[in-house]
């Protein structure tokens, strides 16, 4: 049965036209996973970010925060940069999150497509590939095995190393973040994790030739089948006028200045209400959103529907209602649309 879950990158939300403080918008984050879990939904992500809006910076933290106010939800990331952070650090952190969630941590590990990170731990960019292939190999050595010696030119060598808390046996459930680059498939394949598509722009069946190819290489490298997640940003109201509108207020200002920074388009309101018709925009009402999940379930083979549901300014009333559209009537109708025509294989 498909899982649906959220993501949140920490930013700041509005309440009655006021922008909330950091603190306030980072408390938000625990009221809003708690509403998650009310509402029915499987899984709250925390991203990981260091920009101006943005609350997500010590994303252990806020889990471990999300986790105390919660019983069943699993504690997870929308990405954890892995380039720039400590592989023994990280297992430190996320084992604890696990005890303290009584076994309820996950993670999505990416290369970063946002790079402020590189700079602020004193990063070099031109060793981006490099930095996460040897601590990527590092962190899944250690979830996997009990005493660990490793060397690379990342970091200081280990040897016979036992790192505590333990994790459970196995490790964590530990997903491996792809935008579009198929070495990255063929990565998480290699190691045999489940793949999650970061999905923010275009059709999102055009990544199809990318599931096939992640489906391919497990069974070159003998692994065992692993789900497909998608990760894609929306929002849900109760008409699909007043969803549009909404989010075209808030999304727009973002993606001038995203496309300013980067060097792409400019988003225009055609382009826009296509993207929401068509491609990775989730906007709508519950019925709309729940036959659009369906349709990219089915073609994609997912196994989990991650809904990036904050964006800059976005009024907490909004975020509120799609938390709990999501799951008092998005995911049930998504599973009953799925129970009738099930992927296709």
């Amino acid at each position: 049965m498909i899982e649906l879950g959220l993501n949140s990158f920490g930013e700041v939300a509005t309440d009655d036209g006021r922008a909330l403080s950091d603190a306030e918008t980072v408390r938000l984050l625990v009221e809003e996973a708690r509403l998650a879990e009310s509402a029915g939904l499987d899984v709250f992500s925390v991203g990981e970010h260091y920009r101006e809006g943005h609350n997500d910076s010590a994303t252990p933290v806020l889990l471990a925060a999300i986790a105390t106010a919660t019983e069943h939800l699993k504690l997870g990331t929308s990405v954890t940069v892995l380039s720039t952070q400590d592989p023994v650090r990280l297992y430190h952190e996320f084992s604890t999150l696990d005890a303290v969630s009584d076994g309820r941590a996950q993670l999505v590990l990416g290369r970063a497509s946002a790079t402020e990170s590189f700079p602020l731990f004193g990063y070099d960019l031109a060793d981006y590939e490099r930095l996460f292939e040897e601590k990527l190999d590092l962190f899944m050595r250690l979830q996997r095995e009990e005493s660990v010696t490793w060397s690379g030119g990342t970091r200081a060598p280990l040897t016979g190393q036992t790192l505590h808390p333990r994790m459970r046996p196995g490790g964590i459930p530990t997903w491996i973040g792809v935008g579009g680059s198929p070495d990255s498939v063929v990565r998480a394949a290699r190691y045999g994790l489940p793949l999650m598509l970061a999905i923010i722009g275009g059709r999102p069946q055009r990544f199809a030739g990318h599931v096939e190819l992640y489906r391919r290489a497990l069974e070159q490298f003998g692994q065992s089948p692993q789900p497909v997640g998608q990760h894609s940003l929306g929002l849900i109201a109760d008409t699909d006028e007043e969803a549009v509108e909404t989010w075209w207020r808030y999304w727009h200002p973002v993606v001038t200045r995203i496309a300013a920074e980067r060097g792409f388009y400019e988003p225009d309101r055609r382009r826009y209400l296509s993207e929401v018709d068509t491609g990775a925009l989730f906007v709508g009402s519950p019925d709309t959103v729940a036959r659009k999940i369906a349709t990219v379930a089915r073609d994609l083979h997912l196994s989990r529907f991650d809904l990036k549901y904050d964006i800059m300014h976005l009024p907490r009333a909004a975020r509120a209602r799609t938390i709990e559209l999501l799951g008092s009537e998005v995911a049930p109708r998504v599973r009953e649309l799925l129970a009738k025509e099930p992927s296709r294989v």
